[in-house]
């Protein structure tokens, strides 16, 4: 049901302890078992919602953002992405992998297409939609916004169905730019996730070449 017919109202972030997906309701439970002093939670976005720059990722990871409950913050793929931010001048301070490092975003703000960690990092169909409309109004809250990359398709189909765009009409595809209208572009990549670097599927100067086209786009 969508949230027009229920008439509920949806903020930017989901409450931490969402209840609307039952399988990753019933998977956070079994991480808070295991490791209580985690995070285990809806995690929230991170950045200024004066930003231009949106990116949207693919869900929290259970060791990563579901542990410290900040987005891509304590495993690999944060590891690149902050790296990344910094030296673009999207973030300034030092990534040390924790909530508490100081590191601030620039002109940037970080989300999820899905904000609860889900099994074996894929979320279901059903999972995806239902966490759109926290999705939706995160979009509706950035009113600077001019660019949204996209890492992998997940986060690209997220964000043209939310946006109601005809996803054939812009086909995802790594260093792909989109012209979706409204004044905002989006570029795509491959998550930088250490599956897709280890296999050389994503390499650094790959991922750099999207931010160079992004800095080009907001300099």
């Amino acid at each position: 049901m969508t949230a027009e017919l229920t008439g509920e109202v949806f903020g930017p972030e989901a409450p931490i302890k969402c209840q609307r997906c039952p399988r990753l309701v019933a998977y956070r439970a079994e991480n808070e078992a295991k490791e209580p002093s985690w995070f285990n939670g809806a995690v929230p976005s991170f950045g200024n919602e004066h930003a231009r720059l949106l990116i949207v990722g693919l869900a929290p990871g259970r060791n990563g953002a579901n542990r410290t409950g900040r987005p891509f913050t304590g495993d690999y793929a944060g590891d690149l992405l902050y790296k990344t931010l910094l030296t673009y001048r999207f973030a300034r301070g030092t990534y040390q992998a924790r909530p508490d490092d100081g590191l601030q975003l620039v002109d940037c703000m970080i989300t999820n297409a899905v904000r609860c960690v889900p099994p074996e990092n894929k979320p279901e169909p059903k999972e995806i939609a239902t966490c759109r409309p926290y999705f939706q109004s995160r979009l509706g809250h950035l009113s600077r916004l001019e660019v949204i990359l996209a890492l992998g398709r997940i986060a690209h189909d997220q964000t043209l169905t939310t946006l109601g765009k005809r996803k054939a009409l812009f086909p995802f595809a790594h260093g792909a730019r989109h012209d979706i209208g409204a004044g905002v572009v989006l570029f795509d990549s491959f998550h930088c996730s250490r599956y897709n670097t280890n296999t050389g599927r994503l390499t650094t100067a790959m991922f750099h070449s999207v931010f160079d086209a992004i800095r080009r786009e907001l300099p």
